[in-house]
């Protein structure tokens, strides 16, 4: 059964679909998160994933991300939207805005994050994780439904399932990275060896530890986070289903070429 876009949910976005078709997907690496809901949006045959499992039992160490995206991939998808909840690390940077990722930087340890450790090495380019058509797209559609939105962040990913320290979480500030999130790396790694489109939507719930203090900032917690993502989940549905019918029927971008010069062979 054959889908040509990927929605990964997060937090707080489970569903998707009317009265989608529910399959179980087997991978070499195991199952994916839960059951894969087959459906349409508009003209678009899509594949929906909460990434947590619908019951949000996995934490951001135990997503299984690499059955997850070949999940996705073996289903015939070609582009994913992902949604993800994260904390700001800069004031300007409010709760409930959306972020369109342009860049991560991985504070992860002990994740799969390579289809490519068994029979053969591909080194991949990262330079640019982010689909940059899709994300194009992402900031037009934003702008004409009215959403405060960040064209630009570079999200700083961390293991979880606690939240930073405040050193930790000035630290990151300092860095210049603008979001905090657990999920991001290595899903869009991921995408990428696979030559999927992925567009990142993150959804600020909170200000991050770091930034405690300051006026009218307050320290952040499991049920903020969940209170303001539910809130903004219709406008993240609404987005989706605007960002569909813009995009071209061929992938014009480089995402497709990535695997293009990758292999070392002798």
């Amino acid at each position: 059964m054959d889908a040509e876009i990927g929605i990964i949910g997060g937090s707080g976005f489970y569903s998707l679909l009317e009265s989608p078709e529910s399959i179980e997907v087997d991978t070499r690496y195991g199952k994916p998160s839960d059951r894969i809901s087959i459906g349409r949006l508009g003209s678009f045959k899509v594949a929906f994933l909460p990434r947590h499992g619908g019951r949000h039992t996995l934490p951001p160490h135990r997503v299984p991300y690499k059955a997850n995206i070949d999940a996705l991939s073996q289903l015939g998808v070609e582009r994913i939207i992902s949604t993800a909840s994260v904390g700001s690390l800069k004031k300007e940077f409010k709760p409930g805005d959306f972020v369109l990722f342009d860049q991560f930087f991985n504070m992860t340890h002990g994740r799969q994050d390579t289809f490519y450790d068994e029979d053969k090495v591909a080194h991949v380019g990262m330079a640019d994780p982010y689909c940059s058509e899709m994300r194009e797209i992402a900031s037009d559609t934003l702008r004409e439904l009215g959403i405060s939105y960040h064209k630009n962040g570079t999200t700083v990913v961390v293991n979880g399932p606690r939240f930073s320290s405040k050193a930790e979480s000035r630290f990151f500030s300092r860095q210049g990275f603008e979001t905090i999130n657990m999920t991001q790396y290595p899903e869009v790694a991921l995408a990428r060896e696979k030559s999927l489109c992925y567009l990142g939507i993150g959804i600020i719930t909170d200000y991050d530890v770091g930034l405690e203090g300051e006026e009218g900032i307050l320290p952040v917690s499991a049920d903020e986070i969940i209170s303001v993502f539910g809130k903004n989940v219709s406008k993240a549905k609404s987005l989706i289903s605007e960002i569909l019918p813009k995009l071209s029927s061929e992938r014009k971008c480089k995402c497709k070429d990535s695997l293009e010069g990758a292999f070392i062979s002798h």
